[in-house]
C-alpha cells in the first residue's frame, strides 16, 4: 500500500522533488498527504489553492495503481528516499527524485563511481580517450555513469562492457522505451552487467526538457563527473555545472583550442570547474584511489544486430582491413545516399569509425 501513495506523490500534478520534501516534512508519510483535508494542505508553506485540489484529484493514485501493474510486470525495483536501495550519493542532492526506478544488478552504492559524459558528435580523438579512460579504470573497481544517449555516452557504455566494469544508463524517459532506439542491444546487454535507471513512469517520452533532470541524476550518482568531449554548449556542460553545486569533483580532458568539441572542457579547466586530466592515473590521484585489481583483459565485443545492408558493408570493410567510400560505392553498386546512411548507422551502432579521408575501418 506504501508504494501505492509514494508513487502517487510523484504523479500529481505541479509537485516535483522540492514541493514533494515539503508535504513530507508535515507527514509523515505519502499516504498521510492523500488523506489530508484542503484545509490542512493550504497550511502548509508553498501549497496554493491549485497545488491542494491537485494533490486532492484521485488521478495521481488511479495513475499510481497502473504503474505498479507496470513495475510488477517487468520486475522493475522502485526506490523511495530513505530505502535502503535508494542510492545514498544522490539522497544528499537537495532536489534528488524522491521515487526512483531501477532494473538491473549493479550496485547503485558501489564504492567508487564514476560519470563519463560529452558530446553527442564524439570525433576519434574522443573515442580514443573514453576506450583508454575505462580500460585504466577498470583495476580500481569503479561503476560508470552515463546518459545511454549518442556519442561519448554510449561510447563510455560499451566501453565498460568491453572491459568489464558496471555501467549504468540514466535515462530520460520511462522505462517502457529506451531512446535514442538505436541503442536497445547495448541498452539489453546492460541490464545483465550494469542497469538502467530513471525517475520517470511508465508512458513518459524522451521530451527535451526531461534531459536537464536526468543529468542531474548522472551528477549526483558519482564521485566524480568526468567530460570527455564537449562543446561550450549542451548536457555534459549542464551537468558539469550541476556537479560542482553539488560540491562533488569535475574533471575535463583537454583538446585543441579551434576544435568545437574541445571548446567546453577548456572552458570548463579554464574557468577552474574542472580538473585537467589526461589519463587514469591522473583521476585516481585526485580522488584518492589505489588499483583494487589487476589490469583488464579485453572482453569479447557486444553482440549488435546488423540490416542485410550493414552486413555488406561490413564484410567488405573487415575484409580490406578498411575501405574508402568510392571503393564501398563500386563493389557495393549502391548509390551514395543508400551507403551514406548506411555508414552512418553503422557507426552509431558502433561497429565501424570514420578515419580522415572518408576511410572506414571495423571496431
Amino acid at each position: 500500500m506504501s508504494l501505492l501513495y509514494q508513487i502517487a506523490l510523484t504523479k500529481i500534478n505541479g509537485v516535483g522533488p522540492v514541493i514533494a520534501r515539503q508535504l513530507l516534512n508535515y507527514f509523515p508519510d505519502p499516504e498521510g498527504i492523500f488523506r489530508a483535508t484542503k484545509k490542512e494542505l493550504l497550511t502548509i508553506p508553498g501549497i496554493g489553492n491549485r497545488l491542494a485540489e491537485a494533490v486532492l484529484d484521485k488521478q495521481a493514485l488511479h495513475a499510481a495503481e497502473n504503474e505498479i501493474r507496470f513495475i510488477e510486470k517487468h520486475r522493475i525495483n522502485a526506490f523511495f528516499r530513505n530505502d535502503a536501495g535508494y542510492p545514498k550519493r544522490l539522497e544528499e542532492c537537495p532536489d534528488a527524485p524522491i521515487l526512483l526506478y531501477y532494473k538491473g544488478n549493479a550496485d547503485l552504492n558501489a564504492n567508487r563511481m564514476v560519470s563519463i559524459v560529452g558530446t553527442r558528435s564524439a570525433t576519434e580523438y574522443g573515442k580514443s580517450i573514453c576506450s583508454a579512460l575505462i580500460r585504466d579504470l577498470q583495476p580500481y573497481g569503479v561503476t560508470v555513469i552515463s546518459g545511454l544517449a549518442y556519442g561519448i555516452d554510449s561510447y563510455a557504455h560499451r566501453n565498460a562492457l568491453e572491459y568489464s566494469v558496471p555501467t549504468i544508463g540514466v535515462l530520460g524517459h520511462g522505462l517502457d522505451r529506451i531512446y535514442p532506439s538505436a541503442n536497445r542491444a547495448l541498452a539489453a546487454h546492460m541490464l545483465e552487467e550494469g542497469g538502467l535507471i530513471t525517475e520517470f513512469t511508465s508512458g513518459t517520452n524522451p521530451d527535451k526538457q526531461n534531459f536537464p533532470m536526468r543529468n542531474r541524476i548522472i551528477a549526483g550518482l558519482s564521485d566524480v563527473t568526468v567530460v570527455v568531449e564537449a562543446a561550450l554548449k549542451g548536457g555534459a556542460l549542464i551537468t558539469a555545472e550541476i556537479a560542482n553545486t553539488y560540491f562533488r569533483d569535475v574533471c575535463a580532458f583537454p583538446g585543441n583550442l579551434d576544435r568545437e568539441f574541445s571548446s567546453g572542457c577548456n572552458y570548463l579547466i579554464k574557468t577552474h570547474r574542472a580538473h585537467l586530466i589526461t589519463c587514469a592515473d591522473d583521476l585516481a590521484y585526485l580522488m584518492n584511489w589505489v588499483a583494487m585489481k589487476s589490469p583488464p583483459q579485453k572482453a569479447l565485443p557486444v553482440v549488435v544486430n546488423l540490416t542485410s545492408e550493414e552486413q555488406q558493408a561490413y564484410d567488405l570493410i573487415q575484409g580490406a582491413g578498411q575501405a574508402t567510400v568510392d571503393e564501398l560505392a563500386r563493389h557495393l553498386q549502391w548509390p551514395q545516399s543508400k551507403l551514406a546512411i548506411t555508414l552512418l548507422e553503422m557507426e552509431i551502432k558502433g561497429v565501424v569509425t570514420a578515419l580522415p579521408g572518408k576511410v572506414y575501418r571495423t571496431l
